[in-house]
């Protein structure tokens, strides 16, 4: 899930140019002409999806994992709201760039014209977008972006990975009282968003001024909870003693780290990643300080509206391949009952960025 913070904020700097002369508008209740069409205050064209009736939308994981379940039910959302000729989720059983590239022809050969893409290899997957893109299909990253800066996609929407860790490890370092030994448990070591993470923990810890040591960068614990569970494990048994803070950037072992110190009376405090509901339920018990929690709901919500308003040629990415981030948000006992207000208010405040900053239409 890359995002480089650079684009988003060199974005920002122009927002206000982009608006005085460019901008699409969304349909409110104010704002439509005599015949309940948008009109366009502020620019020549409206981001108000006008007929979506041919467009198929494919929401395509790299592979079954808890965080894309949300997307499932968005997907329902966004077709019956938008009035879509369809929107599926579909994933292979293996995180295999070559089995998702087939399922993908597969879809395509199927009838489905607009694609969003969580793509296996972060290194190899703008070549499948381009592809994708020759074909005359919408094709959108969610989740995560390629690797390198570069986006062949329409544009990508994803969570800045290295924010969120930041924020996670930020969390940890207060909840111990600012000193002490922290640990990082996250995923694949060769994903360049696990690079990214290890980065925003390392800047948390270095803002500590040598006040927190970070002991070990855990990788390669994401496969399943049975790995996950078994690295946590053998970390309490071996360094438990050691430790203070535990961090997660990677969902199954911040569930696993959520059972383990409640079932060891571990003294560490822990800060875990999304909304599993053990981890909120550790939450509210006092087990876990807090967790990052993600957005996926909106990337599959403005992403499939998004997607549906460039495959009916209503609209054009200004830049194409933008990159823009669909947020992170730290849930602690204080707010762990109304963090998703603030989710649903970042999903809104997305889609007025997109027809604001990001699209033109005309």
């Amino acid at each position: 899930m890359i995002l480089r913070r650079s684009a988003v904020s060199a974005v920002a700097t122009v927002a206000l140019l982009a608006l005085a002369s460019t901008a699409c508008t969304v349909k409110s209740s104010d704002d439509t002409g005599p015949a309940g069409t948008a009109t366009a205050k502020t620019g020549k064209g409206s981001a108000e999806l006008a007929d979506g009736s041919g467009t198929k939308i494919a929401l395509v994981p790299g592979g079954a994992h808890p965080y894309f379940q949300p997307w499932k039910q968005a997907g329902a959302d966004a077709r019956k709201t938008l009035k879509l000729g369809d929107v599926t989720l579909d994933e292979t059983a293996e995180w295999d760039q070559q089995k998702q590239n087939n399922l993908l022809s597969t879809l395509a050969a199927r009838g489905y014209n607009a694609f969003g893409v969580f793509g296996v290899s972060p290194t190899d997957i703008n070549t499948t977008f381009a592809d994708l893109k020759s074909q005359g299909f919408a094709v959108a990253s969610l989740g995560s972006c390629p690797a390198g800066g570069k986006n062949e996609a329409d544009f990508c929407l994803s969570t800045d990975v290295e924010l969120a860790a930041y924020k996670a490890a930020k969390a940890t370092i207060e909840a111990m009282g600012g000193k002490g030994t922290l640990v990082h448990l996250t995923g694949n070591n060769v994903d360049a968003n696990t690079q990214l993470r290890i980065k925003g923990v390392e800047k948390a810890v270095k803002e500590s001024g040598g006040k927190v040591d970070l002991l070990q960068n855990i990788t390669d614990i994401d496969k399943d909870l049975q790995t996950a569970q078994k690295a946590v494990s053998d970390l309490l048994a071996t360094k438990g003693s050691r430790i203070q803070g535990i961090v997660s950037t990677a969902y199954n072992p911040a569930v696993a780290a959520a059972e383990a110190v409640q079932e060891t009376g571990s003294k560490a405090k822990v800060v875990a990643i999304d909304d599993d509901a053990k981890i909120l339920s550790s939450i509210k018990n006092g087990s876990v300080s807090a967790t990052v929690v993600q957005n996926p709901v909106g990337q599959a919500e403005i992403g499939s509206w998004a997607l549906a308003l460039l495959q009916t040629k209503q609209c054009t990415m200004k830049q194409p391949g933008q990159i823009a981030d669909s947020g992170s948000f730290v849930v602690t006992k204080e707010n762990v009952g109304t963090y998703d207000e603030a989710r649903k208010a970042k999903t809104a405040e997305l889609k007025k960025q997109f027809a604001d900053e990001y699209l033109s239409c005309g």
